[in-house]
């Protein structure tokens, strides 16, 4: 079966949401409701963080909510159990964000075979090394097709972000700035990145982060990009909600 992600970028090329969520926040069973919010409203793509106490590409409003996930009780194990049955109500593409060490400890074949089992579609780990997956882990996320997604950013070389072009499946996640999430930083002051990345007609479709917080942000983006990823200020949307469902539609109505 075709993997999912392949499936949405096949039918549709241009204004790709892509919304960032941690799993087991604001509350521990919140995970599959806020997933079911963000598939009503029109999130094309859910990404889905692994709480890690040590997120080194994460800024403080997402480093927070994995905090308070990781209080809440979720872990890996509780993580798959709230997943169980998730592809019962949600068909749009489900990435798991995280970092290597809680994948390590779980064992990465059985965690790779775990995410097929259950229904994800791709993976992203900021600090995998690109040389570690080509000589070691790349035939076991091929044997699951399950998806790895590759970062770059504006410092990383042509012939670099063709290596990870090539090694990366599904799209290519393009760091907007070289800082750590939520930063508010203007996204038009990377347009020559993102021209750049046009121009080398790489074979993967693009999705623009970091920064990405408002329609007009949004927009920028998608002019460059296949589409884009919002991430802290969701976070910030969904923290003190008494209604996730209406949080949530009120959040994406004013992006899309």
């Amino acid at each position: 079966m075709q993997n999912r992600i392949d499936q949405l970028f096949a039918k549709k090329q241009h204004g790709i949401l892509n919304i960032y969520c941690t799993a087991g926040f604001p509350q521990l069973n919140d995970t599959l409701p806020v997933m079911t919010a963000l598939q009503q409203h029109g999130a094309d793509i859910i990404e889905l963080g692994m709480p890690f106490s040590d997120p080194l590409a994460d800024g403080p409003v997402i480093q927070n909510s994995g905090t308070i996930a990781l209080q809440n009780g979720m872990s890996l194990r509780v993580l798959f159990e709230q997943l169980q049955h998730f592809r019962e109500r949600i068909h749009i593409p489900v990435i798991l964000m995280g970092y290597l060490n809680p994948v390590l400890l779980y064992g990465v074949e059985a965690f790779v075979k775990k995410c097929a089992e259950t229904g994800i579609d791709g993976i992203i780990l900021p600090d995998l090394p690109m040389a570690e997956y080509e000589e070691v882990y790349k035939p076991i996320f091929e044997k699951y097709n399950v998806h790895l997604i590759f970062l770059v950013t504006p410092e990383t070389s042509d012939a670099r972000l063709r290596k990870l072009d090539s090694l990366s499946k599904g799209f290519l996640y393009a760091v907007s700035s070289s800082s750590t999430t939520g930063k508010d930083k203007d996204i038009n002051m990377q347009q020559s990145y993102f021209e750049r990345l046009q121009q080398m007609k790489l074979s993967n479709p693009v999705l623009i982060g970091f920064n990405i917080r408002d329609k007009a942000s949004f927009d920028a983006a998608a002019q460059y990009a296949n589409g884009a990823i919002i991430g802290t200020a969701f976070i910030r949307a969904i923290e003190n909600s008494k209604n996730i469902d209406e949080t949530v539609r009120t959040f994406i109505a004013t992006i899309k």
